[in-house]
């Protein structure tokens, strides 16, 4: 019986996964946390809240292309690699192209942020352009930190610490206490997607000399790190609660607790026949963040 040919690759479903969208959940939750925080203390900027979020949807947008190209240019994109096709390396989308969407997506929050840093606090400028830097050399550059187990940690900084912290102060005029229990959670979910990422991937980096945290620590420590991460995404609300330090509802992140660890054990499939699993585990742990979000949000504001 005879196979059928795989199907072409169409140009605009590259460019879709190229965008990653189940990592953009990491850009959105963290601003929604943000808002949600600085409505909890007062008065919210709506108009500094919109521009938070172009922000960090560019933000996302410039990482993931500028990893797309990187990864081709460095020959970690192959096609042994498990998971969605990538434009760069598709031989349908010119890598240039890619690596132009990732400059135009950086340019993009620069402006945004540029606006919002001398509306707010001119010393944010500082911290916008570490952060699209962080992008930038994530996978690109001499020396990118993302191939030596370092993207989990600056991943962490800036889209759970900055990003919320950030949304926080231009929303508010200030930064409260009550923002580092949210931007934990944030940040330890965010940096959660990107180790569930590197796992699935830690065959082709391991033969790339991508050295990521997951290729590293191996799978099995890598899966524990993931559960430490998991539990702190959940967890971090819940404690600053029975603390005292944020009311009751804030509490309710901690009812993904079951998903987290739907999460976790689906992160133990392995090589080929493993992939939709840790691609769907990948999906989940963007709605955990998206959903921690939210629950927060609902918390504070009831």
């Amino acid at each position: 019986m005879a196979v059928a040919p795989p199907a072409p690759l169409d140009a605009r479903r590259l460019w879709w996964h190229a965008s990653r969208p189940a990592t953009l959940p990491a850009s959105v939750s963290p601003v929604v946390a943000g808002i949600a925080v600085a409505a909890h203390a007062g008065p919210v900027r709506w108009l500094a809240a919109v521009g938070a979020l172009g922000v960090a949807v560019a933000l996302q947008f410039g990482v993931n292309y500028a990893n797309d190209f990187a990864d081709f240019r460095r020959g970690a994109d192959t096609p042994a690699r498990l998971g969605p096709p990538r434009a760069a390396a598709s031989g349908v989308v010119p890598p240039g192209q890619v690596r132009l969407a990732a400059v135009a997506a950086f340019a993009a929050a620069g402006a945004i942020g540029l606006a919002l840093a001398l509306a707010a606090q001119p010393w944010l400028l500082a911290v916008g352009a570490a952060a699209i830097a962080a992008g930038w050399l994530y996978t690109g550059g001499p020396r990118p930190y993302g191939y030596a187990g370092l993207g989990e940690l600056v991943c962490f900084v800036f889209f759970g610490l900055v990003a919320t912290g950030g949304t926080v102060l231009v929303t508010a005029g200030r930064l409260d206490w009550p923002a580092l229990p949210a931007a934990l959670s944030m940040g330890c979910a965010a940096s959660a997607i990107l180790l569930l990422n590197n796992i699935r991937d830690i065959p082709t980096d391991r033969l790339a000399a991508k050295m990521t945290l997951a290729v590293r620590l191996g799978h099995s420590r890598a899966r524990a790190v993931l559960a430490a991460l998991l539990a702190v995404a959940v967890g971090a609300p819940a404690a600053a609660a029975a603390a005292g330090a944020l009311p009751p509802l804030a509490a309710l992140p901690v009812v993904l607790a079951p998903l987290a660890l739907q999460i976790q054990r689906s992160a133990a499939a392995r090589g080929p026949d493993g992939a939709p699993t840790l691609v769907r585990a990948l999906k989940r742990a963007a709605l955990l963040e998206l959903g921690a979000a939210a629950l927060l949000a609902v918390g504070l504001l009831a």
